[in-house]
């Protein structure tokens, strides 16, 4: 009976179809297993990692009948118990793709009831390895540096992370002590530079012992742009050109439209839509240093409007106001919500281009622009994150003629 596991016993398991959160689904007697290091179609022994009530979650610790798909992971720390970030080194490449692609889809038909056949898409400069350009070591009490267990805060010692940036692995981060950080940011630019950064405390800007310049170079959409080293970009070289690219392709902006970037950052997406419509955009972002990469980095471009606010705030008090012709949202992993759906709705504009880096959330915030006569017509995706179960898509929602 499973009301008799508890953590540390073992149990077979035939396995099931992968699901949102980089594992596969099992039953044991009808109950569900969430089963992390296993594979669709696969005869397994797991050992439970943790009991709720309505389901367990595990890892699978022997593999009785392997699935054609299943590889021997790249990295020493990608098992059981080892490094948390990377939830698929043990899935063949074309494999990942096929896993992501299914795992969107299901989340559209589930949560939005949408029949999608969404393939994700491996970037032009693909590769499996060597492709993180921003890292954040964790820190352990006697001051080893690491990376985090799944769901622990137990730091794993590694001699490498093979997912990141060459410029990265080549650093002196992991072979010695931090008695005085919690964690290191390493980053490597598209610009060349790099940078470590060590965090201590509450504090985001406490650089002791940090080496590299405090703003890095990155280069993306035909521009240059200047970014704090521990500030946000997208991690993968090829992603702000592939993500640029998308918007501009499904939006297809038109001279004279006005647009708005939502959750805008630096205001990548920003400039490369003014560029095409020659017209006032307005960027609302609500953090004091994507403010501040905004307006440094778009001085040039006095037709672009920003906004320091919480999107939900700007759209309840009318601090961006329609008309409006094109909006770009790129939500954090919580996705934008009803209320950020609903302003945006509101404002009527011809047409939303939606980049996100969750499905789940992406589908809820869907099925929310569905209730309000929109839909989706155009959804690509593409694998940003490769051995990780993290996918990024991008919709185009317009509303209902």
């Amino acid at each position: 009976m499973t009301d008799d596991l508890v953590e540390g016993d073992r149990i077979e398991l035939t396995v099931g179809a992968p699901a949102h959160g980089g594992h596969c689904v099992a039953r044991l007697d009808g109950r569900v297993v969430f089963v992390r290091h296993a594979l669709p179609g696969e005869r397994i022994t797991a050992e439970i990692t943790e009991r709720h009530k309505g389901y367990l979650r595990a890892d699978a610790v022997e593999i009785h009948e392997p699935s054609p798909d299943r590889v021997t992971p790249p990295c020493p720390f990608a098992h059981p118990g080892g490094c948390g970030g990377c939830d698929l080194q043990h899935v063949a490449s074309d494999a990942q793709l096929r896993w992501k692609s299914s795992v969107v889809n299901e989340q559209l038909r589930r949560m939005a009831g949408l029949p999608t056949d969404v393939r994700v898409e491996a970037l032009p400069t693909a590769t499996a390895l060597g492709w993180r350009s921003r890292v954040r070591y964790a820190v352990d009490a006697a001051g080893r540096p690491g990376l985090l267990q799944h769901r622990s805060h137990q730091v794993v010692p590694i001699d490498r992370c093979r997912i990141a940036h060459p410029a990265i692995q080549e650093l002196d981060v992991l072979g010695h002590a931090w008695p005085d950080a919690d964690a290191i940011e390493a980053v490597a630019s598209t610009g060349g530079d790099v940078a470590v950064r060590p965090r201590s405390g509450l504090s985001a800007d406490d650089v002791t012992e940090a080496t590299g310049p405090a703003e890095v170079l990155e280069v993306a959409a035909g521009r240059e742009w200047r970014v704090p080293a521990g500030g946000f970009w997208q991690v993968h070289p090829d992603a702000a050109d592939t993500l640029t690219a998308t918007v501009l392709e499904l939006l297809n902006p038109a001279p004279g439209e006005v647009s708005w970037d939502l959750y805008g950052g630096a205001g990548l997406f920003a400039a490369a839509v003014t560029a095409r419509t020659g017209a006032r955009t307005t960027l609302v972002e609500s953090s004091a240093a994507g403010v501040a990469a905004a307006r440094l980095n778009l001085a040039d471009l006095p037709r672009i409007e920003i906004v320091q606010a919480r999107v939900e705030v700007a759209l309840q008090r009318r601090r961006i106001a329609g008309p409006v012709d094109l909006i770009v949202l790129d939500p954090p992993r919580a996705g934008a919500g009803a209320q950020v759906v609903h302003g945006i709705a509101d404002a009527a504009p011809r047409a939303v281009a939606y980049v996100a880096c969750d499905p789940a959330t992406l589908a809820r915030d869907v099925a929310t622009f569905g209730s309000l006569g929109w839909r989706l017509t155009t959804l690509r995706a593409f694998d940003l994150f490769p051995m990780t179960q993290h996918v990024e898509c991008v919709a185009l929602l317009e509303p209902s003629r």
